[in-house]
């Protein structure tokens, strides 16, 4: 028989690509980067050596007749991490939907496997490549068997090439002396104990001096050194026991015939499917590169495994000059579910539509129909009453304007209740994630430079059509699995209008007094220019302050300051480093407060003013779909961010103005998260503190430090204020011990007696970590999901994390969920009640409102009621008001 057979050994790659591969998960928390490393290895091995033949081997759990041998055979070895044992089924699944046969035998091990099968196909007149990190199989080398031991380093891999030439070279002796080799020196992963003081040179020196052990026995008398000649002949019995665990079996009982091993097509529906389940998209790229399921047309792809399709869809191009042919697309779509998406090709706009799936319409947005008439046709097409799909709401919002109706459906948003943890949703995501695994080139590789591709080519065809009909199909398998999931009430009720509400927010802005602004940036940079003197003459010289380098030279080499760490590049001099010599080096002290100006100068003093539009208010994004808690976030610029704990910092919101014959009036939530943590713990002395409105943090002091209640300092109680929020997210002892500067022995005594006061908490906590351990998830107050995969990592700090995000993610994620209630019931009530005021910002737990001066008292009225009622708790919600005539005033 010819041919060429390439033989895995299983466990021993994909242990090699789980280590040598960063940690990857699914958006479900599965575990898949052993699964990825190990296809990416297998892949490039079959390129580089097209065998006409694939075997896996596999070891199996049972006893091998080596155990019979020796029962300790194996026994030092440390179970594998449970990230990675998940992985095995999953990888074999994968491979014999490949087509790729997987061999796994009770009672032998996959090098038996592998051996046997080396054997039977060398001796068949086959070439015999075996991939294995496992030098214990060098002993099946020959002149018809290779062994190839893959490397991976910065994701490229690369493979030795063992021949018995190679062997000779490397260890002296022919791949059956190996055996005598492995012998003498044991292996520690398998606990073979070989010859006691009997190294891995000596072994290798001995045999290739006397080729065996018998060899050895023969003339031990010619053995040196005198040391290994005494340890071989005590343990020469023990030497031929290890000669019999490590000498592979060449007779393991293989049922399948090595033409079952033929390899046929590995780009199959059904590996494609299980890709696109684990969201290993690189992988699933190699399936299309090779051609793989195409529509008749050969341009739309379809699903793996036979399920959705996407039919070849038919473009039709209006010019968006003959308003009567735009209205008449307009026209026939209203009343049926609609998916439209906004575009940029080329420098025109263009809006794609369909509501069949198949055929798209490409409006291009021109002189005759404009954003107010695609403004106006929108809101039409929603009156009508059939859903409306998109992808990213918010964009279409910033573009036309568009009143909430709940007809909307924002995929972007669905996929993000469904997988937190991802980076983007976009069209391409949503193909992958929710079409059962359909693989679509995303918009920056249609126009990277090298594609080619231009106005009118198929793939921008193909682009376009994708855009909206993949939102069309996505539409009912993502509506059923938010249902399933329990969180399509949160989708409807919370999400979709809370995308309204931002919109809102970003279009009302929030003004910005340009001179001060400038006045601000102006004090920072006289501020800056005095620490600058101060710094170089506490250094006695001047120097880059912005250059680690050089600053950690003057730190820690001129003034030989304590607790250097050196890098590859020099003195570290990150903040951890520094803040550890705050208070007691002056000179780190006004390093400090220099950086800390010179970043409130570039960001905010200098930063700020670019996003002032000609309204003179800053427009910013609210981005709902980044944290995977379910806050809010902001960006362009970031105004969450605000300082506040740096007295210049807290100067930065005195810019910040109402419209004119206005004020202020910011309301923020009290406690909220403490006041969440004790609803779900349910921890009867924590509800009962807040149900008698008694001071939480001076409560707290009192039981850690063992006072009277009258009697707690201020800053006992400061200190009680940082348990009772270090608790919250589930900080450690050492992390509490640096943030108060104590010892770490405090910081647990104080951590051991805030559980001993609330005993709920700790219950509460320990069930979270164990319900994330065993779902995968925890779940906030309204069902939000938030996945917590890093439980399962083998990482033990990574570990420590998962547990931290498993408490704090629940109390977190309820806040968020309450603060977009409150939100979108106090613009819901304004609006009802007829008011002007409006909501300008979100900042965490609190709504800053811009409020004429007559409406001041109904509206702080109105704020109270509607958000201390906007959900029912164990524990009564309180809300702090504060009215000024800036933000700063307001805090």
């Amino acid at each position: 028989m010819s041919g060429k057979i390439l033989l895995i050994d299983g466990h021993s790659i994909l242990n090699r690509a789980f280590y040598g591969v960063p940690p990857l998960t699914s958006s479900s928390g599965v575990p898949t980067g052993g699964v990825y490393g190990f296809m990416n290895i297998m892949y490039k091995i079959i390129e580089q050596e097209n065998p006409t033949h694939i075997a896996v081997a596999f070891d199996r759990h049972e006893p091998t007749f080596r155990h019979e041998m020796y029962p300790a055979y194996k026994g030092t070895r440390k179970p594998m991490p449970e990230e990675l044992r998940a992985q095995v089924p999953i990888l074999k699944e994968l491979l014999a939907a490949s087509g790729i046969t997987v061999l796994e035998i009770p009672g032998f091990e996959a090098d038996d496997i592998i051996g046997t099968l080396s054997k039977r196909c060398a001796g068949d007149g086959m070439s015999v490549i075996i991939l294995s990190g496992d030098r214990d199989l060098f002993q099946l080398v020959s002149d018809s068997v290779t062994q190839l031991i893959p490397k991976t380093k910065n994701g490229v891999t690369t493979t030795e090439i063992y021949t018995p030439e190679k062997m000779q070279e490397v260890y002296g002796v022919t791949p059956q002396e190996f055996i005598d080799v492995k012998a003498l020196q044991g292996d520690s992963s398998d606990n073979v104990p070989g010859v006691p003081g009997v190294g891995e040179k000596t072994a290798q020196a001995l045999i290739a001096q006397f080729h065996s052990l018998e060899g050895i026995r023969d003339n031990i008398d010619s053995v040196t050194p005198t040391r290994a000649k005494n340890a071989i002949s005590e343990n020469f019995d023990t030497a031929l026991l290890c000669r019999r665990l490590v000498t592979i079996s060449l007779e393991a009982p293989i049922e399948n015939s090595v033409e079952d091993m033929l390899t046929g097509n590995l780009y199959t529906p059904e590996a494609y499917e299980i890709l696109g389940r684990l969201e290993l998209k690189k992988l699933m790229k190699k399936f299309t590169d090779s051609g793989f399921v195409q529509s008749a047309d050969g341009r739309a792809a379809a699903q793996a495994g036979g399920g959705i399709t996407l039919p070849a869809s038919d473009l039709h191009t209006a010019t968006g000059m003959d308003i009567a042919e735009v209205d008449g697309i307009f026209a026939a779509a209203a009343g049926k579910k609609t998916a439209i998406a906004l575009e940029e090709v080329f420098g025109e706009r263009s809006l794609l539509l369909t509501s069949d799936g198949k055929t798209v319409y490409n409006i291009k947005i021109a002189w005759a129909v404009d954003d107010e008439y695609i403004s106006e046709k929108l809101g039409a097409l929603a009156a009508a009453g059939a859903p409306v799909v998109v992808n990213g709401l918010a964009r279409l919002l910033r573009e036309f304007d568009i009143a909430p109706s709940p007809v909307w459906f924002d995929t972007e948003i669905a996929a993000y209740l469904l997988s937190p943890l991802s980076s983007t949703y976009n069209y391409e995501d949503i193909a992958r994630d929710h079409l059962g695994g359909l693989v679509l080139p995303s918009r920056a590789e249609i126009f990277d430079k090298k594609s080619g591709v231009k106005d009118g080519s198929p793939q921008l065809t193909d682009y376009l059509c994708h855009s909206v009909t993949v939102l069309y199909a996505a539409a009912e398998p993502l509506t059923e699995r938010l249902k399933a999931e329990g969180v399509y009430g949160l989708f409807t009720d919370v999400e979709m209008p809370t995308a309204f509400a931002l919109y809102e927010m970003e279009r009302a802005g929030v003004r910005v007094n340009r001179e001060e602004l400038a006045a601000y940036g102006r004090s920072l940079g006289t501020a800056i220019d005095a620490l600058e003197k101060e710094i170089y003459e506490l250094a006695g010289e001047e120097f880059n302050i912005n250059s680690p380098k050089q600053l950690g030279e003057i730190l820690f080499e001129k003034l030989h300051l304590p607790g250097s760490k050196k890098t590859k590049s020099g003195y570290s001099t990150a903040a951890d480093v520094l803040e550890k010599l705050r208070g007691d080096y002056p000179l780190v002290d006004k390093v400090l407060q220099y950086r800390t100006y010179a970043k409130l100068k570039s960001t905010y003093a200098d930063g700020l003013a670019a996003f002032i539009s000609e309204d003179e208010r800053i427009h910013g994004h609210f981005l709902q779909t980044v944290t995977a808690t379910g806050r809010i976030s902001s960006a362009d610029p970031n105004l969450q961010n605000i300082p506040v704990r740096e007295e210049l910092g807290r100067e930065i919101r005195k810019v910040f103005i109402p419209a004119d014959g206005c004020v202020f009036i910011d309301a923020d939530y009290s406690q909220i998260e403490l006041r969440v943590l004790a609803h779900l713990s349910g921890d009867e002395r924590l509800m009962r503190a807040y149900g008698q409105a008694e001071d939480i943090h001076a409560l707290t002091a009192s039981e850690v430090f063992k006072v009277p209640l009258d009697s707690v300092t201020s800053s006992q109680r400061r200190a009680a204020k940082a348990v009772n929020f270090g608790i919250v997210y589930g900080e450690s002892a050492f992390g509490l011990s640096e943030g108060l500067g104590i010892s770490r022995k405090e910081a647990n005594e104080y951590i051991a007696e805030y559980f001993r006061t609330y005993p709920g908490v700790k219950a509460f906590q320990e069930k979270q970590v164990l319900d994330a351990k065993n779902h995968g998830y925890v779940t906030t107050i309204l069902g939000r999901r938030r996945p917590v995969p890093e439980l399962k990592s083998a990482n033990y700090m990574q570990r420590q994390f998962g547990e931290r995000v498993a408490m704090n993610s629940p109390v977190q994620g309820s806040a968020a969920d309450i603060m977009k209630l409150a939100m979108l019931a106090v613009t819901r009530a304004l609006k009802d009640g007829g008011y002007s005021s409006r909501v300008v910002l979100q900042i965490h737990d609190e709504l800053l409102l811009e409020v004429p001066a007559a409406e001041v008292e109904a509206v702080t009225r109105l704020l109270r009621e509607t958000m201390t009622g906007v959900i029912k708790l164990g524990v009564p919600l309180e809300v702090g008001i504060e009215t000024g005539s800036s933000w700063f005033e307001t805090k």
